[in-house]
């Protein structure tokens, strides 16, 4: 067996919509891994990338992909197949070599039965994305689901081998987990690190865990913590449209509200986060108001500086392993 060198971990803090996919293309640009993992989740997942100024939609497969990097759908991964070959085509399509994609053998496949029983029974209760998951999740638990090695083509399908620095790329968020979130309003799989090392390697080997937020909460779906009444706020609207706050997989609106620093750095603490992403400054910056709740209440600053200021402080005086902190000003980098 070829040895695992290190694994670098990209896992989001908040409720999904972060920027996980822009980070984990910031990171793989420089070609310094071989292998960018997905370790949970399906096509409910939805990143955006920008490359040269064009903006990138995937769902299910890596950001490694658009580096040239081997880009692996773990064994804790859903798969609908129609939907896997239109995000191939599309890719393919846009230049990139989908032959270093492959599936692990041992992913369930989503059916359109699952799809339609989703849509029946849990979309409109829970707000799903409709796509299937949490039944197809179901199967497998029941035994009763089948396996990606038994349904796609064999060119697809991954040797289960890692070897050199793996880099693997999150998806949904903390505050969505199917144990750590607001259950029932959560996701089906486990978006927390330590699923990552269902791909095949053991915990000793991660060097970094790249926690990534926003400078503002976001929330899609149902959630008794995101009331209907955040899309009347007139302040927390037009956060939403300047930061173009709109679901990726669903089109639906996102409810926004100001960052709550303790959930963020909570969420940060139990990760394990080492290194501390916070998106869309620039969004806030150009709203040019400055809140945030900390210690059960909502205070404003009289600038970007002194927001900022305050959170990196209470990070630092955290009992939270992330000691390096950005403000990310950019859609494209770090």
């Amino acid at each position: 067996m070829k040895e695992i060198h290190y694994v670098d971990i990209v896992a989001d803090l908040s409720w999904g919509d972060t920027g996980k996919g822009k980070i984990t293309s910031h990171l793989a640009k420089n070609k310094s891994y071989d292998y960018v993992c997905r370790w949970a989740g399906g096509n409910n997942a939805g990143h955006t990338v920008f490359l040269k100024g064009k903006k990138y939609k995937t769902h299910l497969v890596p950001s490694g992909v658009f580096h040239g990097i081997k880009s692996i759908i773990g064994p804790q991964c859903v798969v609908h197949p129609k939907s896997l070959q239109e995000e191939l085509d599309y890719l393919k399509e846009h230049g990139f070599d989908t032959s270093l994609v492959k599936v692990s053998p041992r992913a369930h496949i989503v059916t359109d039965k699952h799809i339609k029983d989703d849509k029946k029974k849990l979309a409109k209760k829970l707000g799903t994305t409709s796509k299937g998951i949490a039944p197809c999740y179901s199967d497998k638990m029941a035994r009763t689901g089948q396996l990606a090695k038994d349904v796609l083509p064999e060119e697809l399908i991954w040797d289960e081998q890692l070897s050199g620095t793996i880099l693997c790329e999150g998806a949904q968020g903390y505050y969505l987990d199917i144990d750590h979130g607001n259950y029932p309003y959560v996701t089906s799989s486990i978006t927390l690190p330590y699923g990552a090392c269902s791909l095949g390697f053991p915990p000793q080997k991660i060097r970094r865990i790249w926690g990534i937020s926003k400078l503002y909460d976001t929330r899609s779906g149902v959630d008794p913590l995101f009331p209907d009444k955040l899309l009347k706020d007139k302040e927390l609207a037009k956060l939403g449209d300047l930061g173009g706050e709109i679901g990726v997989t669903t089109g639906r609106k996102r409810k926004c509200n100001w960052l709550n620093v303790d959930l963020m750095i909570d969420a940060a603490r139990r990760t394990g986060t080492t290194h501390l992403v916070i998106n869309k400054c620039d969004v806030i910056r150009e709203l040019g108001v400055f809140k945030c709740y900390s210690g059960g209440e909502l205070k404003e600053f009289s600038s970007y500086h002194k927001l900022t200021s305050y959170i990196t402080d209470k990070v630092g005086q955290s009992d939270s392993l992330a000691k390096h902190v950005y403000l990310s000003n950019s859609p494209e980098r770090l």
